[in-house]
C-alpha cells in the first residue's frame, strides 16, 4: 500500500473549503436567499460529515490529536466525535456486520422485539426503509434511537461515554457562538442540518446486507458523481472495510486495480451508480426490518 504523506493536502483543502461554505451559508448567503442558504448548509453538514469519518481513520496528519482537534467544532448537533469514533471503530469488525445488537451501525431489529413491536411503530420503520423514508424520516428516527441509546450509557456511566459529550458541549460553543452572531436563525439550521444528517442516509441506506459470510455483506456503488464527492468515495465501501487506511481520493483507484478481486470478496454486492440505487429503492424497501439470518451460526452471531 502507498505509504501516506506526512499531511493529507485534499483533506486538508477539502476540510477548509467545507468550513468556508459552511460560514458562508450560515451569514452572507442567508442575507441573500434563505433556502439557498439552508440548502447549501446542509451539504456542508454532509461534507463535514465525511471528514471526521476521515479522521477517525487516521487523516489529514499522523497525529490523532490534531486529527481531532481540526474536526472537533459540533456542526452535525448530535453526534459526538469522540462516540462517533468509537461505535464506528467498533463497527468495522466485520464479523459482527449487521447484528441487530453487536454492530452499532446495523439497521436491522432482532425478529422477536419486532415481533412484539405495536403495529403503529412497525409501519414508521418500514416507511423508513425505503430510500425516500430514510431521507426523510431517517434522520429524526435515527437520532431519536441515538441519543436514548447515549442517555442509557450516559445514566450507568458508561467508559468515556460522559466525556465525549462534555467535549462535544465544548464543540457546541463556536458554532452557537456563530450562529448568534450570523444571519441565519436556530430554526434554519435544524433544518439545514435535518438536510446533512438525511443526506448522510442515502449512503449508509444500502451500504450492508444480511448475508452469511461477513466478507460479502459490504457494498460498492461504482459512483463517481457528485455524492461520492459529498461521501468521499464511500460508496467504494467494501474497499473501505478492507483497507481503512486508505485516504478517500485514493479509494476509486484502490477498487480498479482490483475490480474483479473486490467484487470476488464481496460476492457481488454492487451497484453502478447512485441513479441505480434511486430507481430501485427510492419507494421501495431492500431489506425486511427484522435481520433475515437472525439469530443465526458463525459468523453472524459473534457472542
Amino acid at each position: 500500500m502507498t505509504k501516506i504523506a506526512r499531511v493529507e493536502w485534499p483533506t486538508l483543502l477539502l476540510l477548509l473549503a467545507t468550513y468556508g461554505v459552511w460560514a458562508l451559508g450560515t451569514t452572507v448567503v442567508y442575507a441573500w436567499s434563505p433556502m439557498v442558504a439552508i440548502v447549501l448548509t446542509g451539504l456542508a453538514i454532509t461534507q463535514f460529515s465525511s471528514l471526521q469519518h476521515e479522521a477517525l481513520h487516521g487523516h489529514p496528519f499522523r497525529q490523532r490529536w490534531l486529527n481531532e482537534a481540526v474536526v472537533s467544532p459540533a456542526l452535525t448537533l448530535t453526534v459526538p466525535y469522540g462516540r462517533f469514533r468509537d461505535t464506528h471503530l467498533a463497527h468495522h469488525h466485520d464479523p459482527i456486520l449487521t447484528d441487530p445488537y453487536d454492530d452499532p451501525e446495523s439497521n436491522f431489529f432482532d425478529p422477536t422485539v419486532w415481533a412484539r413491536t405495536p403495529w403503529l411503530v412497525q409501519t414508521l420503520f418500514r416507511a423508513n426503509n425505503t430510500l425516500l423514508g430514510r431521507m426523510v424520516l431517517g434522520p429524526l428516527i435515527g437520532n431519536v434511537m441515538w441519543l436514548l441509546a447515549e442517555a442509557r450509557l450516559f445514566a450507568r456511566n458508561a467508559p468515556g461515554v460522559r466525556r465525549d459529550w462534555g467535549l462535544h458541549l465544548l464543540g457546541m460553543v463556536p458554532v452557537v457562538a456563530w450562529l448568534w452572531w450570523g444571519a441565519m436563525p436556530l430554526w434554519g439550521y435544524l433544518l439545514a442540518a435535518w438536510i446533512g444528517h438525511g443526506l448522510l442516509k442515502i449512503r449508509t441506506f444500502l451500504e450492508h446486507r444480511a448475508h452469511v459470510d461477513a466478507l460479502a455483506r459490504t457494498v460498492v456503488v461504482e459512483d463517481r458523481g457528485p455524492l461520492a464527492l459529498l461521501f468521499l468515495n464511500n460508496n467504494y465501501h467494501s474497499v473501505h472495510h478492507a483497507h481503512p487506511g486508505v485516504p478517500w481520493y485514493r479509494l476509486p483507484q484502490t477498487y480498479s486495480a482490483n475490480r474483479d478481486g473486490f467484487l470476488a470478496r464481496n460476492d457481488g454486492y454492487a451497484y453502478t451508480s447512485y441513479r441505480e440505487v434511486f430507481a430501485r429503492y427510492f419507494l421501495r424497501a431492500k431489506d425486511p426490518v427484522p435481520h433475515p439470518l437472525y439469530p443465526a451460526a458463525e459468523p453472524l452471531d459473534s457472542r
